[in-house]
């Protein structure tokens, strides 16, 4: 690969690690074209940009960046695929996937989600765990609605007592 083609990659990598907001490195040592096909299907209905990189290349859009992406640099070994993504929790969700159903391949390696590093492919729990911003908007209404309700309640009990009295008292003789 020419000079000139190498540093065309690492501006894209650079502008990609600009453009999302979080990214994993995964293990896909061992995968063939149609697992890799499939792959690539399924980061794309979930809005996720799968890139094969060099680890050479990448090593160096990471040091051109702003952010201090030290620790991320052990984990650049063997076949490296990058998920880029807007979401931080959705590329460790499809990991998982893979993971559940007894295949090693891909796995893991390091992500930057949510303003951290994580490295190692025990950390694929943690990143599941993390909420997305509809996820965390879905919970804040989830608990306004739960005293509003309450109140609700309340009132609706409240009303059929005093509806109740009324009716006790109009039946009863003067």
């Amino acid at each position: 690969m020419r000079k000139e083609v190498k540093g065309t990659i690492v501006v894209e990598l650079g502008e990609k690690l600009k453009q999302y907001s979080h990214f994993y490195l995964a293990d896909v040592t061992g995968l063939n074209a149609a697992e890799t096909s499939d792959l690539r299907r399924k980061c794309f209905k979930q809005d996720i940009k799968m890139v094969v990189v060099k680890n050479n290349l990448l090593h160096k859009a990471l040091e051109a960046s702003e952010i201090d992406f030290e620790p991320l640099y052990a984990a650049l070994k063997g076949n490296t695929a990058v998920l880029f993504c807007n979401t931080a929790n959705v590329p460790a969700k499809l990991l998982k996937e893979y993971k559940d159903k007894k295949k090693e391949i891909p796995a893991l390696k390091a992500a930057y989600a949510e303003e951290g590093i994580f490295v190692g492919a025990d950390k694929l729990d943690e990143l599941c765990a993390i909420k997305s911003k509809n996820e965390l908007i879905a919970d804040v209404v989830a608990m306004l609605q739960g005293p509003a309700q309450g109140v609700i309640s309340a009132l609706e009990s409240g009303a059929s007592t005093i509806h109740g009295v009324l009716e006790t008292l109009s039946e009863r003789p003067e």
